[in-house]
């Protein structure tokens, strides 16, 4: 295979992670974001989807976001009659954010984004050791 592909292939994939762990980060600091009206939706789960595409340059499968979604499951309730988005009956709707599920995201996200760093890396070091020979 071409170290150049290589490159690309792992780089396409890093950036992919990278995003994904932006997605967790924005899910998890808005874990407790309320409505501030009554009634009103509190922060929606946000979700990723990659794909598969072929990078017809070089020839072979990369990957890269295909959207940011939202998760339309339902959210949660708390009752807080004094809250300012509490509902008649003093409910406030959560948002819909598991920390532990995005705690396993993020840990998912973050080796595939070092294993694909390690590809990388060692890409280079074959092309500086393939340059110096060269010399």
């Amino acid at each position: 295979m071409d170290l150049f592909r290589a490159l690309k292939i792992s780089a396409s994939g890093m950036d992919a992670q990278a995003m994904r762990l932006r997605v967790v980060a924005e899910n998890l600091a808005n874990r407790d974001s309320t409505a501030s009206t009554p009634g009103g939706e509190p922060y929606r789960r946000k979700t990723i989807t990659f794909q598969s595409r072929f990078d017809r340059a070089l020839g072979v499968e990369t990957v890269r976001v295909q959207r940011v979604g939202r998760d339309e499951s339902p959210f949660g309730t708390r009752f807080e009659p004094g809250h300012p988005a509490a509902d008649d009956r003093g409910y406030v709707k959560t948002p819909n954010v598991n920390s532990f599920i995005e705690v396993m995201d993020m840990r998912e996200a973050q080796r595939s984004y070092s294993a694909n760093l390690a590809v990388l890396e060692v890409t280079r070091g074959m092309l500086t050791r393939a340059i110096e020979l060269l010399r």
